[in-house]
């Protein structure tokens, strides 16, 4: 099915494909997910450190919002109840886990781990709830309530690393 051209289209797109990383014909949700390593790695690198947990916060409700706004007209142009290349949720997921996990350390250690183990518990979804929420609760809460539950599973693991291994961070 041919799919109108219209410049709103192409801003949804560009918007709810993270910048063109989800339509990446391989791991879509993965790349789009780096967008949020973007917003997380610039607030680090220019804000102080007493406003970088608020400013993570924005972005994350931000994020949130536009998704639950974007996602009637990315169900309907993509013609499917999760599409694939809509990757807000996998943006705000890995957000959440920075949010959640708060201690110091390597910038890039604390980033690497914790969207390597965000991206494993979204896409296994091996604990519950997450496959239930995945398979039975539809539109914009349920694109995103996953992510958010296998964002707190990341962050949990990261916190039990931490606290068996305190120096994994330095």
């Amino acid at each position: 099915m041919e799919r109108p051209r219209s410049p709103k289209n192409y801003l949804y797109i560009t918007i709810g494909s993270a910048l063109g990383l989800g339509l990446s014909p391989f791991f879509p949700g993965t790349c789009g997910a780096l967008l949020g390593v973007v917003f997380h790695s610039l607030i680090v690198s220019f804000l102080p450190a007493s406003v970088q947990w608020t400013a993570l916060m924005v972005v994350f409700i931000l994020v949130c919002l536009v998704n639950h706004l974007l996602t009637l007209w990315a169900v309907a142009y993509w013609s499917s109840p999760d599409p694939k290349h809509f990757v807000l949720d996998e943006v705000a997921g890995y957000l959440f886990v920075q949010i959640l996990f708060r201690q110091d350390g390597q910038f890039w250690k604390i980033a690497g781990l914790g969207f390597i183990l965000f991206r494993i518990f979204d896409i296994f979804k091996l604990i519950p709830p997450t496959k239930y929420i995945d398979q039975n609760i539809h539109g914009a809460w349920g694109i995103l309530l996953d992510d958010l539950v296998s964002a707190g599973y990341a962050a949990l693991v990261m916190y039990i690393i931490s606290w068996v291994y305190p120096q994994w961070s330095s």
